[in-house]
């Protein structure tokens, strides 16, 4: 295991050195994204002025408010409470994504198996976060920079200004590894064994 500090954007070699229980920080630039924003981009065919090439995207719609614009707010946007949402049912949106040049998805809950082949095939990983974590998740983000798509508001692109993001567990990573298939193999052995203990037949 080995812990990474990121700058964000990063290449694909730099993603590639990852591994299932690496842990990484993130610095400098982190984006927004969730199921309106990706229904909107390729169910809909929109395109973002945001350049994502080498970026890390987060599943997210955050509770901002509206202020002011200013030096410190300068989209007229304050963060609230910016926590992470469940990540599965975003699942057919990891391929395309990745595509675009993302190399980072930050999420809840882990993604299935067609993630984890674009992953492999194109360099990507996912990093978790667990529940319950987003007022922590708030003093890692310094500022909402930018917004685009933001007639979807909270379900906008936001472009959020970051300093020592994490640090955040690697989960999935471009070798195949996931810590959620091995978690529920180990689930399913243990199963089994206490079954078989137990003289039950399945």
């Amino acid at each position: 295991m080995a812990h990474y500090d990121l700058t964000l954007p990063v290449s694909e070699e730099a993603v590639r050195r990852l591994r299932v229980n690496d842990t990484v920080t993130l610095q400098r630039t982190l984006y927004g994204i969730r199921d309106a924003t990706q229904i909107a981009m390729f169910d809909k065919g929109r395109v973002t002025r945001f350049d994502l090439a080498g970026h890390a995207v987060i599943h997210t719609a955050p509770n901002v408010k509206k202020v002011a614009p200013s030096t410190e707010h300068p989209t007229g946007y304050a963060p609230v409470c910016i926590g992470t949402t469940t990540s599965m049912r975003m699942e057919r949106f990891t391929d395309p994504l990745l595509r675009l040049g993302v190399r980072i998805i930050v999420g809840k809950g882990g993604l299935g198996p067609d993630s984890l082949a674009a992953f492999r095939e194109l360099g990507g990983a996912y990093l978790a976060i667990i529940g319950g974590t987003a007022a922590l998740e708030t003093t890692w983000i310094e500022a909402i920079e930018d917004v685009d798509l933001d007639d979807l508001n909270p379900e906008s692109l936001w472009r959020f200004r970051i300093r020592d993001f994490g640090p955040l567990l690697v989960a999935m990573d471009s070798h195949g590894g996931s810590l959620y298939e091995a978690v529920d193999h180990a689930a399913r052995d243990r199963r089994d064994a206490a079954l078989a203990a137990m003289n039950v037949r399945r």
